[in-house]
């Protein structure tokens, strides 16, 4: 059976020697021999618990873990345990970073758009592009509500016109489509405000001239109280308290 040193046992796990004597203080990696010189020697078996211990590492496991799974004699459900908790914490982490990820995508699509930029300016940009995603999410939210209702309106009239039944019809749009367009339109003129294209100023504007006003599927024909010029103004997120 071969016997390596620290040093041996270190190249060839591609570790550092202070990486070995480290677990072996801690108790994981203890060696198969100790030389009356004080020197140490691993095994084979040593060898393969090393290669088992740095890969565990790899997968993010803490020292900790890797002790109690070394310790049990039937290690089988522990390691099922342990690899199904850091399963949990590497897509929790991986979410984050995908969520980073795009937030710096944007950032850098919103500073190339501007011709100069000052490092004071990115915390009203993240503000701007917060305001972008509460207002996508609202507009996807109540889209799919929309085809929802559209669905069931279209589903009742089926029944009226070849079946003769009626009154599923006038229940979806007394119950469901007038009371859904009611709440829908209080709470998009109370989250969303404008901006004017001409001066910038962002400002909520009255009940009726918005729901009166000309219309693109993310603008609005309106009157700006700042410039005073009538424009399409630009929807954003104005849910401010």
């Amino acid at each position: 059976m071969s016997q390596y040193t620290t040093g041996e046992l270190a190249k060839l796990c591609s570790v550092t020697v202070r990486t070995v004597q480290y677990y072996d203080t801690r108790g994981i990696l203890t060696p198969s021999e100790l030389t009356e010189g004080g020197r140490r020697l691993f095994s084979d078996d040593d060898l393969k618990k090393l290669k088992t211990i740095c890969f565990l590492r790899e997968l993010g496991f803490s020292i900790d873990d890797i002790s109690k799974l070394l310790s049990e004699k039937n290690s089988s459900n522990v390691i099922m345990l342990l690899l199904e908790r850091q399963e949990t914490e590497l897509k929790t982490e991986l979410e984050k970073n995908q969520e980073r990820l795009e937030k710096i995508i944007e950032l850098k699509k919103e500073i190339g758009s501007s011709q100069s930029i000052e490092v004071e300016s990115i915390f009203d940009i993240a503000d701007t592009m917060e305001n972008k995603k509460k207002l996508r999410k609202f507009r996807v939210t109540a889209g799919l509500i929309a085809i929802l209702l559209g669905l069931l309106e279209a589903g009742s009239i089926n029944l009226w016109v070849f079946k003769g039944i009626w009154w599923p019809c006038i229940a979806v749009y007394v119950l469901l489509a007038i009371p859904f367009a009611i709440i829908f339109s209080k709470l998009y003129y109370e989250k969303i405000d404008y901006i004017c294209p001409e001066c910038h100023e962002q400002f909520k504007p009255k009940f009726r001239e918005v729901f009166l006003a000309s219309h693109t599927p993310k603008t609005r024909k309106l009157v700006c109280p700042n410039c005073g010029k009538k424009s399409y103004c630009v929807e954003t997120w104005g849910d401010k308290k």
